[in-house]
């Protein structure tokens, strides 16, 4: 008998482990070859298990299929045409529908008693389905009831409907179930007669299970249900675990007194007398006590997160105490031994805070609040600190002055009488104006506020307020202690007079065709200039697209002169070559004059006539200062020497005119005085800016007086008049004219800041006067009415709260009246089915939000249980239109989206046995993903809880879903005709037929389009390989399987051969020790032990060429 040995590489290399390389490891003959195992069990024995390395034991694997027979008799048969029996019969019909439903298989067969034998064979869910099929289809239903108690129902359906369907499942009938508001107690079984029965039984069992139950109820007072429960509800756990049944105490927070106990009757009756023990004994032990304390004492009592209170209670865990708020009452409930200890407790801890704390209200005006707190409550924190007292600040919105101070009595009164202090220096503080021009602010502050922290630390009392930049004020406001504010006031006023006095500014006019050559390259012309020459000035030249030709120049005056110079010089110097220059130098004689800036708009004149006519006689042009440059009295004139010349004697001429001042008088009647003084004399200021500064004098009231006085230049004067004479004129002219509009509608007649109705003043010159508010009624408080709020609609009833006033010629006020009513809101109707209402609305109102603000209208939604289509819309006409038409195209898009999603909603159902889903599905959803994109549906798989676990939806437009639905056909036949086969390959192969990251076996797989399935770790056949796809893909990838097998296989020998003659150092051949044979390696080259056959020794032949070769 022969054996085969084989030593592995890994084996080798163990023996080899820890031999230095200069020595040779000789292995023994049992290492170098392990015998075979032997199978100790008889012949055809399966029972016996292979042991050692070489097998493991091999588990039977349990069958996934099984089949079930079953007889339908002849009285119960559906179908009983034998003629038909067959491929072509109803009942052959019924089965083949019903195998590819359920994917089970059935087999049919005639009895000889003409009753249907059926055998199903498939997997255990679709067995049972089939059989349940195979009932309700091919035999005769009957029907029968069973009455049971109501309350058990639920347990017939059991969770999520569970328990019914494995009931219908196991009996094959159908079981209907009356709802929870139907009082029938009988339950309808529908069925074969076999399968009622088993139906009936089984609802039986479990109604008389049920019976063994009992539910009770027990109302006790509230207050005793803690002692029940016990603390941390150990008491009631220990009485659930003694008796078995389920005691339920309602919640604290829920005001209920019933406990419910469930379980059997005996153990709900022990339960029941153990809890009446208790309530009876807790009854007689148990006493209510009222002890009274301060209410602001209730939080020292309790203590800091609890403490003291806690104390109390740990001692006493069955007191229960309870705070009232704002009352001067704790009440304690409990035994009567520890009520009274916890009395006695919480009596001495009153008595001691009484002793050692003290409050006291203090009423400090709201306004200091703030500044009691301090930024960041510092000081109210530095109070608490250093007194040991609590202060209490009402909030803003209480409207409250009193601060309340809790603590020691010597640290409230200290407190009190620190914040009475800064609430009384507070009081003494005075707030200042000074008046700094806005541009100066930013200089003052400082960049990142080092400049004004300089000053604020200079005057730590004084409070400094810039007002912000969008204001356009120039008012600083300083606040604090007298004294402190006029110092601060003093040295910001030098501050700002030194900032005046270097922000100095004068305008030059230089043609722009010289800018860039008075810069110089690289700006050193005007460097020198502005750094060496003339100390630092700061010097702009206008921008390129600016069209002006005026550089400015600002600092000290006396640097700002000596840089004119210098860049007038420059540009003459640059001006001396070519046409250019020579021109420029002919042209650019300046002259400037001083005119008090209130004669400038006479001097321009209405519309310009006046500098227009001056310009136009002597042709130089003359430039007046814009409202931001600081020297608001010079006029510059530029020209030929002979035109400034001549046009500067005309302006010296009006101004000397304008300088001449004149007293003149009028008469205006006393009617109209109020129309010229009002609004804080409006109409005078505008009279005064537009004619030089003339100051017009009315009689004071009660002088009875009609004579006014116009004092001015005398040109002015006289424009003045004729001016006045015109209002007057206008006045005596005038009318009232009375628009009607619901004063709901004022608001909007006005406009945001009443801008609307200013413009219609100014346009049309014309008075408009709005009614006084009625308070008694509230419609016009209203806000702008949103959805839901009452119809728009309303009966129009005339008050004289509706009536708007217009003043002004009549023919000013007939178009004011008209431009007045188009602002007038109006009502359209527009007409929007039901349906779409609450898309229109959009989520939390948010669509009609957004179209309201869009057109500035109002649009009023009916509400829904009106069911109207009518949507009224309010705002001006012309937003109204805007309005309308923009509801009306969200109306078509809505259509057009429910015509869509009805479009879309279109469902197919197709049936796939759920073995299928998982390659349906694909890897991460891969395959399913990729149909929906490719078609646009949505396919919906069966839930585990679903009946139908072989139903797949798909939804979509119709032509997707039937496309998206041919496409998983196409895939599950194409599954259907896979085959799946197993092959064992050695487990040291699996890694190098996998390869790195699995790219060897995808290759595989794509090159031979099947599926390959490795086995887990610790599987129990680790050496099985599952190959699944189409049988002659399958066959040829299991033979490529088989040869890498062998290739890997015979690679692993190869290495142990390599490894065996790296580490021989004998050129002996091969040695093991303890061999059958000798321990020395056997000498081929000896005749004795190799002996050749039918030959003498052949003689030995000494040549360079080695031995003679046959």
């Amino acid at each position: 008998m022969s054996s085969v040995a084989v030593l592995t590489p890994e084996s080798f290399a163990e023996h080899l482990s820890g031999v230095p390389e200069d020595e040779a490891y000789i292995p023994t003959y049992l290492e170098a070859f392990p015998p075979l195992p032997e199978n100790k069990g008889a012949p055809g024995d399966k029972s016996g298990e292979p042991a050692g390395p070489w097998g493991s034991k091999i588990r039977p694997i349990k069958a996934s299929v099984i089949t079930q027979v079953f007889n339908v008799p002849l009285e119960e048969r559906r179908y009983k045409d034998n003629s038909q029996f067959g491929d072509g019969g109803e009942e052959a019909k019924v089965c083949l529908d019903i195998m590819q439903r359920t994917g089970a298989h059935i087999e049919l067969s005639l009895a000889k008693d003409q009753g249907l034998s059926i055998m199903v064979t498939g997997k255990l869910d679709s067995v049972m389905k089939a059989r349940k099929e195979i009932v309700s289809r091919l035999q005769t239903q009957a029907s029968a009831t069973v009455a049971i108690p109501k309350e058990h129902h639920r347990f017939v359906i059991g969770k999520n409907g569970e328990k019914l369907q494995e009931l219908e499942l196991k009996t094959a009938t159908k079981i209907a179930i009356p709802r929870p508001d139907d009082p029938s107690l009988n339950i309808r079984i529908t069925g074969t007669k076999e399968g009622i029965e088993k139906a009936r039984h089984e609802i039986l069992l479990i109604s008389a299970e049920q019976d063994k139950r009992a539910v009770e109820r027990l109302s006790l007072e509230k207050v005793f249900h803690p002692f029940i429960a016990g603390a941390y509800n150990r008491l009631v756990q220990e009485l659930c675990q003694e008796t078995g049944a389920r005691v339920s105490i309602p919640p604290p927070s829920l005001h209920k007194d019933e406990i419910v106990i469930t379980g059997e009757k005996e153990s709900v009756a022990l339960a029941i007398s153990r809890i009446r023990a208790i309530y009876d004994e807790k009854a007689k032990s148990v006493m209510v006590v009222e002890v009274t304390a301060p209410a602001w004492l209730h939080r020292f009592i309790i203590g800091k997160k609890g403490q003291n209170i806690g104390r109390i209670t740990q001692q006493l865990p069955k007191v229960h105490i309870e705070f009232t708020d704002g009352e001067e009452r704790i009440s304690l409930e409990g035994p009567t031994e520890e009520v009274e200890q916890a009395q006695v407790q919480i009596q001495d801890m009153i008595r001691d805070l009484l002793v050692r704390m003290d409050y006291t209200d203090v009423n400090i005006d709201q306004r200091f609040h703030r500044h009691l707190i301090g930024k960041n409550g510092a000081n109210i924190n530095r109070i608490k600190e250093q007194y040991k007292v609590s202060v209490w600040i009402p909030q803003e919105p209480d409207r409250s002055g009193l601060v309340r101070i809790e603590g020691d009595p010597k640290g409230v009164q200290l407190a009190r009488r620190e914040l009475m202090e800064m609430a009384q220096r507070m009081e003494n503080e005075r707030t200042k104006d000074l008046i700094v021009e806005q541009k100066f602010h930013r200089a003052i502050i400082g960049q990142k506020g080092e400049k004004i922290k300089e000053v604020r630390d200079k005057f730590p009392e004084v409070m400094i307020n810039f007002p912000d930049p969008a204001q356009k004020s120039d008012i600083v406001q300083l606040r604090g202690p007298k004294n402190e504010v006029e110092k601060c006031a003093k040295f910001l006023a030098k501050l700002i007079a030194d900032l005046m006095e270097n922000s100095f500014s004068l305008s030059i006019p230089i043609f722009k065709q010289f800018h860039k050559n008075i810069i110089g390259k690289g700006g050193a012309n005007i460097k020198k200039v502005r750094d060496e020459d003339c100390g630092g000035v700061h010097i702009h030249f206008p921008s390129e697209g600016s069209g002006s030709d005026r550089v400015t120049v600002r600092g000290p005056a006396g640097e700002v002169e000596r840089a004119k110079r210098q860049l007038l010089q420059l540009a003459e110097e640059k001006a001396e070559c070519g046409r250019i220059g020579f021109t420029f130098l002919v042209n650019n004689f300046t002259a400037e004059l001083q005119a008090k800036p209130e004669y400038h708009k006479f001097l321009i004149g209405k519309g310009g006539v006046n500098i227009r006519g001056v310009r136009d006689r002597t042709g130089a042009r003359i430039i007046f200062p814009s409202p931001d440059e600081p020297e608001q009295e010079l006029i510059t004139i530029i020209g030929r020497e002979e035109a400034v010349r001549l046009a500067q004697k005309e302006l010296e001429t009006l101004v000397k005119n304008l300088d001449d001042v004149v007293e003149d008088s009028m008469v205006v009647e006393t009617r109209h005085h109020r129309y010229f003084v009002c609004r804080r004399g409006q109409v005078l200021r505008e009279l005064a800016e537009e004619y030089g500064g003339v100051a017009v004098s009315f009689p004071r009231t009660g002088t009875h007086s009609d004579r006014i006085t116009l004092k001015g230049a005398k040109d002015c004067v006289e424009a003045a008049k004729r001016r006045i004479q015109e209002i007057i004129e206008d006045l005596e002219a005038q009318v009232s004219v009375e628009v009607a509009v619901p004063q709901r509608y004022h608001r909007a007649v006005m406009g945001p800041k009443g801008v609307r109705i200013q413009q219609i003043t100014r346009d049309y010159e014309v008075q408009v006067k709005f009614p006084e508010r009625d308070d008694n009624n509230t419609a016009g408080q209203e806000p702008p009415q949103e959805n839901g709020d009452a119809s728009p609609e309303a009966e129009f009833v005339l008050r004289k709260c509706d009536v708007i006033t217009i003043s002004g010629r009549t023919e000013k006020c007939e178009l004011a009246k008209i431009a007045l009513l188009a602002l007038v809101p109006v009502t359209e109707d527009v007409e929007v089915s039901f349906e779409l209402h609450r898309y229109i609305i959009g989520q939390k109102g948010s669509g009609i939000r957004k179209m309201m603000e869009e057109y500035e209208v109002n649009i009023w939604v009916p509400q829904p249980e009106q069911q109207s289509d009518v949507i009224k819309v309010t705002g001006q006409v012309a937003n109204v239109e805007r309005a309308k038409s923009g509801l009306l195209e969200r109306v078509k898009e809505l259509q057009a989206e429910q015509e869509d999603r009805a479009l879309r909603s279109f469902k197919v159902s197709i049936s796939v046995d759920p073995k299928f889903h998982p390659k349906i599905i694909g890897r991460k959803g891969a395959v399913i993903s990729q149909i929906r994109k490719d078609h646009d549906v949505n396919v919906q798989f069966p839930d585990k809880g679903d009946e139908l676990q072989d139903v797949i939806v798909i939804s979509g437009y119709e032509r997707n879903t039937e496309e998206a639905r041919s496409a998983i056909e196409l895939l599950v036949s194409t599954l259907q005709e896979m085959v799946s086969h197993d092959v064992h390959l050695d487990p040291r192969t699996h890694a190098r037929i996998i390869g790195a990251r699995g790219k060897a076996v995808r290759k595989t797989m794509e090159e031979f389009k099947v599926d390959i399935r490795f086995p887990q770790p610790g599987s129990e056949d680790p050496g099985r390989v599952t190959v699944t796809g189409l049988p002659e893909s399958v066959d040829n990838a299991v033979d490529h399987l088989l040869n890498l097998e062998e290739e890997y296989v015979s690679d692993g020998r190869e290495t142990i051969i390599s490894i065996w003659s790296k580490h021989d150092k004998l050129s002996k051949g091969f040695v093991v020790r303890d061999a059958p044979w000798n321990d020395k390696a056997p000498d081929m080259s000896n005749a004795e032990d190799f002996p050749t056959f039918g030959a003498g020794l052949a003689p030995k032949q000494t040549s360079a060429w080695g031995p003679k070769k046959f």
